[in-house]
């Protein structure tokens, strides 16, 4: 095999390679002599198939196959004896320069940037703690009741906590919503499922009854027309519903699965689901603050064009796929550039990652894999049939590990940088933004 690699820029890389044409006429000969004697074809005895007819049949598609294992095989050969990263697949054409008895391809790729060790004691961090408290617990388990609670009809007015539905139409500045009729909702009052002065004009209705409210429209307001203008919102009350909580008791915790140990049992199965969300949330959280401090202290100029438009590229189709199922597919965007910079930043993290990783000479650690396999599973119903599906599945077992020695990179920056803890409570862990 002969091979020359040019270097175009500085990640660009062009290689020609050049085998022996016999590699791919012997693997055609082989495979179209294995097919001669397995293959079925109508007035043909198995077995008995002419090798003639056979090439008719088939040759086409062994000789493309043979063509891309030897080009998978060549190139894979190639970038090992050259020491190349490709940060991505090739592109591959043929090289028409080969002589006769030879067969060339051109493979044009980028290789991911050499970046020398870093040194992580560069990076001040803050490292989440957080626990889970018997308060917490009590508040989980009372949203587990407020789920599964009933909604009685009363017959008195609206009060806070109280479930309305009601018939309505808005207007304002000379618009109306419905056009014609009326629409229907339903709202807990206080929820702040509505807006404010909505809100609280419902309360002390009772069924039956008619009102007209002054409101000013929200920004969001469904009619984008109204929005931020003031205007009147007409209601008339179809039923009044108080909630009905289960009782806390042994039925309670069995309706959860909890088949024995009653509520001493059902306590324990809902913290330890607390401190697993809480154990993925601080996981989360400290990754993300580490990669992003890794990338502002450590910019990189040179980074493959095409492993950023493959960011982007991805970063679009899943907008485009949440404005979908969101129902707002008009307002999904259209072009990869709004994503460029944020899959710089993406690539740049994963590029760093890489590079700590080899420096580290981290290798991956395969309990750590059948722990987060685990821990997965255990969030299902039918555990057993999630890790069976992991095993069988390669694409999810790459994901798996890609997760797991990224971990193991984030153990390692936050060992070497300068870290300071912080205690965080469980409900501000898990809604930041509240």
């Amino acid at each position: 095999m002969q091979v020359s690699v040019e270097q175009l820029g500085a990640l660009e890389r062009r290689m020609t390679v050049r085998v022996p044409a016999s590699r791919i006429e012997d693997q055609v000969k082989a495979r179209l002599r294995e097919l001669s004697q397995t293959v079925r074809i109508k007035g043909f005895r198995p077995g008995k198939v002419p090798a003639k007819v056979v090439e008719q049949r088939f040759g086409a598609q062994v000789r493309s196959d043979a063509v891309n294992d030897v080009v998978s095989s060549s190139f894979e050969q190639a970038v090992n004896e050259h020491k190349l990263r490709p940060a991505m697949m090739p592109s591959i054409a043929r090289d028409p320069s080969a002589g006769a008895e030879e067969f060339g391809f051109v493979a044009s790729f980028e290789v991911m940037p050499e970046i020398n060790a870093i040194d992580l004691s560069q990076i001040e961090l803050t490292h989440l703690e957080s626990e889970v408290t018997d308060a917490d617990v009590d508040r989980m388990i009372d949203t587990l009741r407020q789920q599964r609670r009933k909604w009685l009809p009363v017959d008195r007015a609206a009060g806070e906590g109280d479930m309305i539905v009601f018939e309505f139409s808005a207007e304002g500045d000379g618009i109306r919503t419905p056009a014609e009729g009326t629409d229907r909702a339903g709202t807990i009052i206080g929820s702040g499922a509505l807006f404010k002065s909505l809100d609280e004009g419902l309360k002390g209705l009772s069924a039956g009854d008619e009102k007209t409210i002054p409101v000013t429209f929200p920004a969001e307001f469904r009619e984008p027309a109204l929005a931020n203008k003031d205007g009147t919102f007409s209601v008339k009350i179809l039923r009044v519903q108080a909630s009905d909580l289960p009782a806390l008791d042994e039925s309670f915790a069995a309706s959860f699965g909890v088949v024995s140990g009653g509520l001493d049992q059902f306590r324990q199965d809902v913290r330890a689901n607390l401190e697993r969300e809480m154990k993925n949330a601080l996981q989360s959280r400290n990754k993300l603050h580490a990669v992003e401090h890794l990338v502002n202290t450590f910019p990189q100029a040179d980074l493959p064009k095409t492993m950023i438009a493959a960011e982007a590229n991805s970063m679009l189709r899943q907008a485009q796929e949440q404005a979908k199922r969101a129902g707002r597919d008009n307002e999904a965007p259209m072009d990869a550039e709004v994503f460029k910079d944020a899959a710089r930043a993406r690539v740049s993290a994963s590029v760093l990652l890489d590079a700590i990783a080899r420096h580290a000479e981290l290798k991956l650690d395969h309990n750590r894999v059948n722990e987060a396999l685990a821990t997965i599973a255990s969030t299902y119903e039918e555990p057993e049939q999630v890790i069976e599906m992991y095993t069988k599945d390669q694409q999810l077992m790459a994901g798996l590990r890609r997760r797991v020695i990224e971990d193991q990179v984030i153990d390692v920056i936050f060992a070497k940088a300068k870290t300071v803890p912080k205690q965080i409570g469980f409900a501000e862990l898990m809604q930041p933004n509240a």
